[in-house]
């Protein structure tokens, strides 16, 4: 089996536990990151570069979860471009739906590697994705 395949294979496991949320994968990541700094937010240019996959439109994944009621966008006054975007109580709600589930699909994916082995993929993982990240890019 390739690289590609495999990739797609465990990718369909997060696929089809998020499709029971009603939620992307990118949304997930999106609820993640905002519970990661939760009850400060984050401002969508930031949220945008954070994401592990790209969003291409990151303003419509947003009105998505914000007609869902699981986040929350304000203007400051200071800078009226500037939307920042905070995580609502129904978002940590799901989230913490969703926490147990998401450990048992990592575990279906990655379980059957030892500890040291799953170090070693994260070092692996990081030194991969250091050229194509920006500087100051911050992973949680």
């Amino acid at each position: 089996m390739n690289l590609w395949r495999t990739y797609d294979r465990l990718r369909t496991l997060e696929d089809e536990l998020f499709a029971g949320f009603d939620l992307t994968a990118q949304q997930y990541n999106t609820l993640r990151l905002l519970r990661g700094q939760h009850p400060k937010s984050l401002a969508t240019l930031t949220i945008a570069r954070r994401l592990v996959s790209r969003a291409p439109d990151i303003t419509r994944l947003l009105d998505k979860l914000e007609q869902r009621e699981l986040i929350s966008r304000q203007r400051k006054s200071e800078n009226r471009r500037v939307v920042q975007v905070g995580i609502t109580a129904a978002g940590l709600e799901l989230l913490s739906q969703l926490d147990a589930p998401v450990r048992r699909c990592h575990e279906r994916q990655l379980g059957h590697l030892a500890p040291d082995q799953l170090s070693k993929l994260t070092d692996l993982l990081q030194i991969a994705r250091r050229p194509h990240e920006e500087p100051d890019q911050i992973w949680s």
